[in-house]
């Protein structure tokens, strides 16, 4: 193996390997440049503000569903406890509840799901007219239901008052929760640390791409233009808006065009093994997710290695979800420890994004530095 020569002289550049589902896209010319992001209709909504308030009725997700389904039979059972006296008569009143809270909460959250959109488009105080509206008629179908499943009677009327304003006044606090859920995904030190993940693309990095462009415009003036339009790319990508999602496959790309520029540098020290699963390639992502974590194994596990490294990257479906792992090798010298900046950053927008359905793990082990992240399909 030979090092990649110093970029500050004009040596010939070592041509990197091939590697396996890196290709460059098919755009003619320099393709997106930093520029394209800059432009766009002068009255287009601001689209953080557009991203939270399109989550206002997001309730498509598990984790939002099991606290809606504690929250209200925790609510009930407290409630009982100011009307039933015995434990014995609490337990049962608190199952008969349940049997009517179950099916009200359920037909809420599956309505929300289905007219998210819509909802999220009307204007604030209309949108809370249709979360209670909504919570006053899913109490009153949990109670119908319950009552034909008790056995009809005569004495329906007086029940329907109270599940309706049990059902409207719980819709009411969940709603305001969502309100709070969807501001939260863009405070300001929420918004400075993804700022921030999201500038890790760092100064000296620039240096090194633009100083390989500059020999290769004389050696090979193809290459520096492609070095070029993956610079552009992965620039494009960093001032874009953090509150908004990519695909796992457009993640995959962006790290492919990063690691082709640190091919150049690095040549035949740094090794890229990719095994990517076309299925994974739907799963929803906050953007640059993998960019920071496979500069990370390069900075501390190629470079401070003599002989160089080998970084893997696989995708794949398991149990209905998409997983992707980072692993890179270690030196035999330690490297300089990081502050662990960009991880504690990417756990964080996937905890935004994703709740308790995505997982970020990250294991040191026989040599190898691994990290992975499961996200839903």
């Amino acid at each position: 193996m030979s090092d990649a020569p110093p970029l500050h002289g004009a040596p010939a550049v070592a041509e990197p390997p091939p590697q396996a589902g890196a290709g460059r896209s098919s755009r003619p010319g320099f393709g997106p440049t930093v520029f394209d992001a800059l432009g766009g209709p002068a009255d287009a909504p601001a689209p953080g503000v557009a991203a939270a308030a399109s989550l206002l009725f997001d309730v498509c997700h598990v984790g939002v569903v099991l606290r809606a389904l504690l929250f209200v039979h925790a609510v009930v059972a407290v409630g009982l406890l100011f009307v039933v006296g015995s434990p014995a008569a609490w337990w049962l009143a608190a199952a008969d509840a349940a049997g009517m809270s179950l099916p009200g909460v359920l037909m809420w959250l599956l309505a929300a799901c289905a007219l998210r959109r819509p909802l999220g488009a009307l204007p604030g105080g209309a949108q809370w007219a249709a979360a209670l509206a909504l919570g006053a008629l899913a109490g009153a179908g949990g109670a119908l239901m319950a009552w034909l499943l008790e056995g009809a009677t005569n004495d329906v009327a007086p029940r329907w008052l109270a599940p309706a304003a049990a059902g409207a006044g719980l819709a009411g606090v969940l709603f305001q929760w969502l309100r709070l859920r969807a501001q939260a995904l863009l405070p300001a030190d929420t918004a400075a640390r993804l700022a921030e993940l999201q500038s890790r693309i760092r100064p000296h990095f620039l240096f090194n791409t633009l100083n390989t462009a500059l020999v290769l415009v004389r050696l090979d003036p193809a290459r520096a233009e492609g070095v070029l339009e993956d610079l552009a790319e992965l620039f494009r990508v960093a001032i874009s808006d953090a509150a908004a999602s990519v695909t796992l496959a457009e993640e995959v790309e962006l790290a492919q065009r990063y690691l082709a520029i640190e091919q150049i540098r690095f040549g035949d020290r740094l090794q890229v093994v990719w095994e990517l699963d076309p299925d994974a390639a739907s799963a929803r992502v906050p953007p640059l997710l993998l960019q920071p974590l496979v500069e990370n194994a390069v900075r501390h596990g190629v470079e401070p290695a003599d002989a160089g490294g080998v970084i893997r990257i696989r995708t794949r479906v398991r149990l209905g979800r998409a997983e992707v792992s980072i692993v890179n090798s270690l030196p035999r010298e330690t490297s300089v420890p990081g502050h662990g900046i960009a991880q504690r950053n990417v756990r964080e927008r996937l905890r935004l994004m994703h709740d308790v359905a995505g997982h970020f793990d990250v294991e040191r082990r026989d040599g190898v530095y691994r990290v992975q992240i499961v996200v839903p399909l």
